[in-house]
């Protein structure tokens, strides 16, 4: 099974697939609750890449203590000890799945029928780490499903163990809480309380973004895979809004774009320069002193950017801790191929069933290749 995870981080909403269990390939196993688990249980012991039990063991419990939780949508609209606020929440997510699948082109499917309270902020606890010099992300690989610059956890426990293991090697850690995630279609994807309750347009954005996995996912292209699913978010959150938002909506999400655009800019300026800086003659140690000083610019920049939000602080979080290479080398990857998907999407008339399969054919070139293209996309 391959595990996608995303939503906000410390204050910045982005997506990056989770860690991977043992995949499953049987047909068999797609929508049935149980079938998938036990199987997950047996290819633990056949599959020779799956050594690490006590990771892929946390991770089939993790997961079937969401299964057993689930409770469909259709029956708590209709209970009325049903919470109002969690009723309209939920009336807003059934329609936005409704669009999803009749107008956006993406998986009609069970996922985000069923809801479930975690009782906690997050899913999930993914461990990102990078050399103390470098931001090149640590990667993690798993069978089938190819490689990962993190590894995720349900286990919170043990996902700090493995950040303080790698930290003691002297690495950059970052630990991101993980609001929600995605099976690619294994499983039906509830909704869950770590995210309902975000404005609509947000809403809208992951679970647009969170299906568009399901849609289309190439193993081993993380940026590829993030890119699409992040534009085909932004993008259908767009046509949403503007056939049902309110003019709140609008200007919530509006907002919210125009901050994290900014915020991005802000933290991409310092990964470049860190990159300039770890690729230069310098010695270890200047090259430390410099990573200081670049870190300490970013926090001033941010605060004299912050200063012009007028009370705005959703990212103060992000600068509170871990303001390292991992984070940083976090941010980077998932974004990059976004503009080129968005003039894909314009290039093909703003047609959904075009771009997807505009899509498609590029899914099926070779990496380089694919690469290449969503670069040419980007020229001006």
């Amino acid at each position: 099974m391959k595990r996608a995870v995303s939503g906000q981080y410390d204050g910045i909403t982005l997506t990056m697939p989770h860690s991977p269990v043992c995949p499953v390939s049987t047909p068999l196993n797609r929508g049935n609750p149980l079938l998938p688990v036990l199987s997950l249980g047996v290819l633990l012991l056949m599959l020779t890449g799956c050594t690490d039990l006590a990771y892929y063991g946390q991770a089939i419990g993790g997961q079937w203590r969401i299964l057993q939780s689930r409770r469909p949508v259709s029956d708590l609209l209709h209970d009325p000890a049903t919470d109002p606020k969690l009723t309209s929440r939920l009336t807003t997510a059934d329609a936005l799945r409704d669009f999803a699948s009749q107008e956006l082109g993406l998986p009609d499917n069970g996922s985000y029928r069923n809801y479930v309270d975690l009782h906690r902020p997050y899913v999930v606890r993914s461990v990102f780490a990078a050399p103390a010099l470098s931001l090149q992300p640590r990667q993690w690989c798993f069978p089938l499903v190819g490689c990962v610059s993190y590894r995720g956890y349900f286990d919170a426990t043990a996902a700090l163990h493995l950040a303080d293991t790698l930290r003691a090697q002297g690495d950059d850690v970052y630990v991101a809480n993980v609001p929600a995630f995605s099976t690619l279609g294994w499983f039906d994807d509830p909704l869950l309380n770590t995210f309902v309750y975000w404005p609509n347009g947000r809403l809208a954005e992951l679970i647009f973004h969170e299906l568009a996995h399901q849609r289309l996912f190439v193993p081993g292209d993380t940026v590829f895979n993030e890119s699409y699913a992040t534009a085909v978010g932004r993008l259908g959150t767009r046509l949403w809004l503007g056939r049902y938002g309110t003019a709140t909506d609008l200007a919530e999400y509006d907002s919210y774009q125009a901050h994290q655009s900014e915020f991005l800019k802000l933290a991409l300026r310092t990964r470049d320069e860190l990159a300039r800086l770890y690729a230069s003659n310098k010695d270890d140690t200047e090259k430390l002193a410099g990573k200081a000083r670049l870190f300490s610019d970013l926090q001033d920049r941010y605060r004299q950017l912050k200063s012009s939000w007028n009370g705005y602080a959703g990212y103060d979080n992000w600068f509170a801790q871990d303001l390292n290479n991992a984070k940083l080398a976090a941010l980077g990857a998932y974004t990059d191929f976004v503009p080129a998907f968005e003039i894909l999407f314009e290039q093909t008339g703003r047609n959904v069933v075009a771009f997807h399969t505009a899509v498609e054919e590029l899914a099926a070139l070779p990496p380089e290749a694919r690469s290449a293209r969503l670069q040419t996309l980007m020229t001006p």
